[in-house]
C-alpha cells in the first residue's frame, strides 16, 4: 500500500539523515544507505513500484530545478573552460578504464565499449545535495561540477548513439545529434527570451500561488522537452531553474520549491536509489566487485581532477571537483538497463554494475566532505541558503 510505504520511506529518510549528520557526514549518505536496507536487497519493507519510481523522478527533477535557481549565471560563464576540461577528463579516462576491464573479462570490442560507457556516465544529483548542505553550490568548484556534468550527459548520449548504431540498432546518429542540438538551441532561446515574459504573464493569474504554479509548469515542461529529445530530464529542469532564478521571482520560488521538494519528493528519490541493489545472481563475477568499485571511483576522480588541475585549480580544489563527478547514480542505471535489455550484458554482469554504480553514488558525499574539509567558503551569497534543515 502506497501510504504505508511513504510512511516508511519518510521516517527512514529523516532518521538516517539525522544520524548521518550527527556523524559529520552529508545527510544524503545516510539516506542512500538506508534505502538499501529497507529495499528489496535486505529487509524488503518497500518495493520499488511504478508509482514510487514516478515520485522519485519528480524528486530529482525538483532537486535539479533548485540547483538551477541557485546557479550564478555569470560565475557559470566564467567557469565554462574549466567545466569543459573536467567534463572531457571525466569521459576519456573512465571510458578507457571500463573498456580495458571489459576486454579483460573477455567481452567483445563493442561490448567492452558499452561497459566503458556505463562507467563514463555522471549523475550530479547526489553531488548537488552534498554541495548544498556544505554551502558550496555557488563555489567555483560547485559551478564547474554542474557545467561538466551537463557536458558529460551530452557526450555520453552521442557516444551511445554511435555505439548502438554499430551494434545493429535502428538508431540514426545524425538524427540523434540533430535532436540534441535542437533541444539546446530552443531551450537556450526560451531561457533568454521567453521564460521571463511567461513568468510575468502567468504570475498575474488570479489563482493561489500563481508564480509557483508558473515555475513548476515551466520546470516540468522543460524536463519533458529534454527527455523527449533524448537529453536527461534533469538537464531541462536545471535550465528552467537558471532561467527563473534570473528573474525577480527567483528567491521566492526557490524557498517554496525547497519546501515542496524536501518535504516529500527529494527524500523519496534518495531512498529509492538504494532499491536498485541486488546481491543475488552475481555468480562468478563476485570477485569483480571490489576492483570495479575502486576502478570506477578512481577513474572519475583522476580524470575530472586532472581536468580541473589543467584549468588552473589548486590540487585540493581539483580533488573536490573530481569527487563531485564520482557519482554515477540514475544515469548509469539507465544505461546498464539498456545493456541488459539489448543482450549486451548478461544478468550477472548487470547486477555487478548496479552494485558498482551504487558504490560510486555512496562514495561521492564523504569524498566531497573530505575534500572541502573545514575550509571557510568564500564569496557565497548566503541570502539563498535555506534557513531550515533539509534532513
Amino acid at each position: 500500500m502506497l501510504i504505508i510505504q511513504l510512511v516508511i520511506i519518510l521516517a527512514a529518510a529523516k532518521l538516517a539523515g539525522h544520524l548521518s549528520a550527527r556523524l559529520g557526514q552529508p545527510t544524503v549518505l545516510g539516506q542512500l544507505l538506508v534505502g538499501i536496507l529497507i529495499g528489496p536487497a535486505v529487509f524488503g519493507w518497500v518495493e520499488n513500484t511504478e508509482v514510487l519510481k514516478e515520485l522519485s523522478t519528480i524528486g530529482v527533477i525538483l532537486l535539479m530545478f533548485i540547483a538551477g535557481l541557485e546557479t550564478d549565471v555569470q560565475e557559470f560563464k566564467r567557469n565554462a573552460k574549466a567545466a569543459t576540461y573536467v567534463g572531457l577528463g571525466g569521459v576519456v579516462i573512465p571510458f578507457a578504464g571500463g573498456y580495458l576491464s571489459g576486454a579483460m573479462l573477455g567481452l567483445g570490442m563493442l561490448e567492452s565499449m558499452f561497459f566503458g560507457l556505463v562507467l563514463t556516465a555522471t549523475s550530479v544529483s547526489i553531488t548537488v545535495q552534498a554541495l548544498r548542505e556544505m554551502g558550496r553550490m555557488k563555489s567555483k568548484e560547485g559551478v564547474t561540477i554542474l557545467g561538466a556534468a551537463v557536458l558529460d550527459d551530452i557526450l555520453v548520449i552521442v557516444l551511445l548513439a554511435f555505439l548502438m548504431s554499430f551494434m545493429g540498432s535502428d538508431v540514426s546518429v545524425g538524427y540523434i545529434i540533430l535532436k540534441k542540438f535542437a533541444f539546446f538551441a530552443i531551450a537556450l532561446l526560451l531561457v533568454w527570451k521567453a521564460v521571463p515574459w511567461l513568468m510575468n504573464r502567468l504570475s498575474g493569474f488570479r489563482i493561489a500561488q500563481a508564480p509557483v504554479v508558473a515555475a513548476f509548469l515551466l520546470c516540468f515542461a522543460f524536463a519533458y522537452f529534454a527527455e523527449w529529445t533524448g537529453v536527461a530530464a534533469i538537464i531541462g529542469a536545471y535550465l528552467a531553474g537558471i532561467a527563473i532564478g534570473s528573474t525577480s521571482y527567483g528567491h521566492s520560488i526557490m524557498e517554496k520549491t525547497e519546501l515542496v521538494g524536501y518535504s516529500l519528493f527529494v527524500p523519496i528519490f534518495f531512498i529509492s536509489i538504494g532499491f536498485n541493489a541486488r546481491f543475488d545472481g552475481i555468480g562468478d563475477y563476485a570477485w569483480l566487485l571490489a576492483p570495479l568499485c575502486i576502478l570506477a571511483i578512481l577513474t572519475k576522480l583522476v580524470g575530472s581532477g586532472l581536468g580541473a588541475r589543467l584549468a588552473g585549480f589548486e590540487w585540493r580544489s581539483s580533488f573536490a571537483v573530481g569527487s563531485g563527478m564520482v557519482s554515477r547514480g540514475e544515469v548509469a542505471v539507465i544505461l546498464a538497463s539498456l545493456g541488459l535489455t539489448n543482450g549486451i550484458l548478461d544478468s550477472a554482469l548487470f547486477t555487478v554494475l548496479i552494485i558498482v554504480i551504487l558504490a560510486t553514488t555512496i562514495a561521492a558525499p564523504p569524498l566531497l566532505k573530505a575534500s572541502f574539509g573545514g575550509r571557510k567558503q568564500k564569496n557565497v551569497d548566503h541570502s539563498v541558503t535555506p534557513t531550515y534543515n533539509h534532513v
